[in-house]
């Protein structure tokens, strides 16, 4: 009997016996087994703790308003899993994906069998699809790390590190150092490397040296920023570019946006400014500041699960100031600085609701959660099982001019916006 695209994730999620386990010797033995070479005329591999799903949105965006053929790959999903996997800006079908997975079992039950990550399945089976496809551009997000990550198999024209900052320290590292370090593993010798920070941490830079990667920084080799009129400004040496906001809101995406024009400038292949202009409104993702109004309460739902995205959000919360009082639902994985984030969030919360994550991998009850967040703004919060339970109560607290924020994983973002949109 066939299987569905339901059955083969479910099957290919017990298949090894880590949910993680970096390297790369066995999802490039199945590449060859598989026949994989360049996916496309030209790659792009984006890395960073956060904003690589964005920076990736708004490459696939130009390079589509300029009629090239592309593909993404990014994770996690927030409801279907062909999300991840897209072929000029639509997500590829049940059908195709069924059959990619098949063409990488069948490599990897051929002769002596390779154990795969339900990643590196996920990542063999988007590059089989691209395979079949002329497509001009691929677009590759990291899913942890950089340099032992399942996509570091294909050797990017054009490496991106959009941040570095302190998360999953079990495989990546205790300091940005050590992060960075894992992270520039993505960059090719005398291939561009594209940051997005003002002052990445120096491994990253003296590993560009090392190998002979040019180094583009946020900065110094591109500028960026606000001008009157809702609109901003992006600059190189001899060209200057004025641009629409985003329609992705938050002060990030001016970065995000400008390390993403960084990036595709940093090919061979000219982009003209005007698809550039057209795509700042094409480029869409769910649930970053994403915002609802009901009642006179506006719900904002983000992604955001450690303490460098809480930042942001609070930053964005000083920019955008309601009338009445800001509550937070929160939920978080075991492996996340809970603390970190309620700490960052701390000045801009008036009350906050924990949610439990149970019922995922990784996740939190809410009287765990509310115990690693003891000593903080959020300690005495009312705890709930799950995030409709919280979303619900924060709902019912909340006042005309109040505001609902609700953050800590993409299980919450997408809990939270399954019930806004009316998908339950």
């Amino acid at each position: 009997m066939k299987r569905s695209l339901s059955d083969w994730l479910a099957w290919i999620e017990g298949r090894h016996p880590k949910a993680i386990d970096m390297g790369l010797e066995r999802v490039r033995e199945v590449a060859v087994r598989m026949g994989l070479g360049r996916p496309a005329r030209h790659v792009v591999t984006v890395a960073g703790t956060n904003g690589k799903g964005s920076t990736v949105a708004f490459i696939e965006a130009i390079a589509l308003a300029e009629g090239w053929r592309t593909g993404a790959y990014t994770s996690p999903h927030l409801f279907d899993y062909a999300e991840r996997v897209r072929i000029d800006g639509r997500p590829a079908g049940e059908d195709a994906l069924v059959a990619a997975f098949e063409a990488v079992e069948a490599a990897r039950s051929a002769g002596d069998e390779v154990s795969l990550t339900y990643f590196e399945y996920g990542t063999l089976a988007a590059l089989w699809l691209f395979a079949r496809e002329p497509l001009d551009l691929v677009v590759l997000e990291v899913g942890l790390g950089g340099r032992l990550d399942a996509t570091n198999i294909v050797d990017a024209d054009v490496a991106v590190v959009t941040t570095v900052d302190i998360d999953h320290r079990e495989w990546l590292g205790d300091d940005r150092e050590a992060i960075g370090r894992e992270k520039a593993g993505i960059a090719r010798a005398w291939k561009p490397l594209v940051l997005g920070e003002d002052d990445p941490p120096a491994s990253v830079l003296r590993h560009a040296y090392a190998i002979g990667a040019p180094a583009i920084r946020a900065g110094c080799d591109f500028l960026f920023e606000p001008v009157d009129g809702g609109r901003w400004r992006w600059r190189e040496v001899g060209h200057a570019l004025e641009l629409p906001r985003p329609a992705l809101r938050g002060d990030a995406q001016l970065r995000n946006a400008a390390t993403a024009i960084a990036a595709l400038r940093a090919l061979d292949r000219p982009i003209p400014d005007e698809a550039i202009i057209r795509a700042m409104a094409a480029a869409r993702l769910p649930g970053r500041l994403q915002s609802f109004e009901a009642g006179g309460v506006e719900v904002v739902v983000d992604v955001g699960h450690n303490p460098q995205a809480a930042r942001e959000v609070a930053a964005w919360l000083r920019a955008q100031p309601v009338a009445g009082r800001t509550l937070a639902v929160y939920a978080a994985l075991a492996d996340k600085d809970a603390a970190g984030v309620v700490e960052a969030l701390a000045a801009g919360v008036d009350a906050w609701h924990l949610a439990g994550l149970e019922q995922v991998p990784r996740g939190l009850g809410a009287d765990a959660l509310g115990e690693c967040l003891a000593g903080t703004a959020a300690a005495s919060a009312a705890r709930h099982a799950d995030v409709a339970a919280a979303l619900a109560a924060a709902r019912m607290d909340a006042a005309p001019g109040d505001r609902v924020l609700v953050l800590g994983s993409f299980h919450a973002a997408a809990a939270a916006l399954a019930l806004l949109q009316g998908r339950h």
